[in-house]
């Protein structure tokens, strides 16, 4: 950590100070727009309800009714709806998945113009939902405006990626859920201690619990994001017991898809949500949505963990592929001790990836769920944002371990050049 700030401040590393500051200054640009209100429409939200999760994934612009009130959630949208396409269903795209980085080039390029489809369709529909009395161009108006400013933070993300540090659309993701954290702890603290009609010692040990909890959780993340499992390599140009030579390995880590199983199922959660918000709480969608696609009810709290346990297994076998993984070794000349190349080393392979996303999915399903149960057991007048703000810290806490590992890797090698 020191090694790396003190790099940071090297005088040769003057570049890599400018990439951090702009994206404080992109993230920023973002935090600034979330307070700002769509023209006509002060006020227009005083309840979030059912919105409660979207609002959160947002960071707070929701509520606000802001220029960024959707976000980049269509993007993350259209990221589901094409990956699942990528699964042989239609062959286009399935073809640009072997394409490798040209086929990610346009894959991301059809993301975004379907994002922004998505976009001005929610918008839309949360013009109609919130603004009473409006004319059909004042819809359309509210429904630009806001879609305009999804497409600019797909833009603001492209440019903190490029010319920043990290993911930009991680990084905006990861910025607004942090702008939510503070008033999260500050509501459970005036519900468990200054609102409460109990015991005030009970109310301290519940909140110094609740603190607790949320420690773990991000001690649980750096713990899953710095384990691995290695699997050695041997090449036939080299000879086993060749004296110095340094092992080969494949690193598969314990959670390859990192927070993106949590951001996709809070995601696909959001939308009956979103739905039934548009509808009104007294429509029997939402009455059915609020008693069975609630973190807080227990079939709700089922599906959650149930569907980050799919994600995780199918985004790590759409962002590792064992068969093409061992075509490349045998090319390479390459083998695992004791596995015969070709199929035996696919299966090999596919074993130890199942195996690994089985225990990094129960990981990461206990700290994302541990939020909820507390929540629920606790205090049952715990705000929303609670069992909501254990998904958030753990994608906060992925996305900066993920960001901190880019700077540490560009600086190590920009370190390693000028020695040479």
């Amino acid at each position: 950590m020191f090694k790396t700030l003190k790099l940071i401040f090297n005088p040769k590393n003057k570049d890599i100070r400018g990439r951090i500051l702009f994206t404080l200054f992109g993230l920023l640009i973002f935090a600034v727009g979330t307070t700002i209100p769509v023209p006509g429409t002060e006020g227009a939200i005083s309840s979030l309800g059912l919105w409660e999760l979207y609002n959160a994934i947002g960071g707070g612009a929701l509520e606000q009714f802001s220029i960024f009130a959707i976000g980049v959630m269509p993007y993350i949208s259209a990221s589901i709806v094409t990956s699942l396409l990528q699964m042989d269903i239609i062959p286009y795209f399935s073809e640009l998945k072997e394409q490798g980085q040209e086929g990610r080039r346009k894959i991301n390029k059809i993301n975004r113009y379907l994002g922004i489809i998505i976009a001005f369709f929610q918008g839309l529909a949360m013009a109609f939902a919130f603004i009473q009395d409006g004319t059909t161009l004042d819809y359309i108006k509210i429904a630009t405006i806001l879609t305009a400013g999804t497409a600019f933070l797909l833009w603001l993300g492209d440019q903190i990626t490029q010319r920043g540090i990290g993911n930009g659309i991680s990084l905006i993701i990861m910025a607004g859920i942090i702008s939510t954290i503070p008033k999260m702890f500050i509501d459970t603290f005036n519900t468990l201690i200054l609102d409460t009609t109990g015991s005030l010692f009970i109310g301290i040990v519940s909140f110094i619990l609740f603190v607790l909890f949320y420690i773990a959780i991000i001690v649980g993340v750096v713990f899953i994001e710095k384990s691995e499992r290695r699997i050695p390599i041997q090449y036939s140009n080299q000879t086993a017991s060749a004296y110095g030579k340094k092992q080969n390995y494949i690193p598969f880590k314990l959670n390859s898809a990192g927070v993106m199983p949590v951001i996709f199922a809070s995601v696909l959660f959001s939308v009956p949500a979103f739905i039934a918000g548009l509808l009104g709480s007294e429509n029997g969608f939402s009455i059915f949505v609020s008693k069975y696609l609630n973190y807080t009810t227990p079939i709700g709290f089922v599906i959650y963990i149930i569907l980050i346990f799919l994600f995780a297994f199918f985004y790590v076998f759409l962002s590792i592929n064992p068969e093409e993984l061992s075509k490349n070794l045998n090319k390479q000349g390459g083998y695992i001790p004791g596995v015969r190349p070709g199929k035996e080393t696919k299966d090999y392979i596919k074993t130890v990836l199942s195996r690994i996303t089985l225990i990094g999915a129960i990981f990461i399903a206990i700290i994302a769920g541990l939020p909820i149960i507390f929540s629920s057991f606790i205090n049952t007048n715990l705000p929303s944002s609670v069992s909501i703000g254990g998904t958030g810290i753990l994608i906060v806490v992925g996305v900066a371990l993920e960001t901190y590992r880019q700077l540490e890797s560009s600086l190590i090698n920009r370190s390693y050049r000028g020695r040479r």
